[in-house]
């Protein structure tokens, strides 16, 4: 993996940190294949809204209101890098 995505990622981790407000957490404490969602971090639909507006902003990336795929983009911090290196307008 390059070191651009392993960059990507631990920006990804610091983002969602303090996007929602996480403080008792880590960037090394989000495992990269755990899903954000559910069992794994614990997000919710208010977290995925706030989460998906901070990314839309940093990483110049959009993702369409309702799509069934951004379930996909947002399963773990793994796709969501991969949708940002693929997406960016950057």
């Amino acid at each position: 993996m390059s070191n651009a995505l392993l960059q990507l990622r631990a920006e990804i981790k610091t983002l969602i940190i303090q996007t929602l407000d996480l403080e008792d957490l880590t960037p090394a404490e989000i495992l990269d294949e755990a899903p954000l969602f559910g069992d794994g971090l614990g997000l919710d639909s208010i977290d995925a809204l706030e989460l998906g507006l901070a990314i839309s902003k940093k990483f110049a990336v959009e993702f369409k209101a309702g799509a069934e795929e951004n379930r996909q983009h947002f399963a773990s911090v793994v796709s969501l890098t991969n949708y940002i290196a693929t997406h960016r307008k950057n």
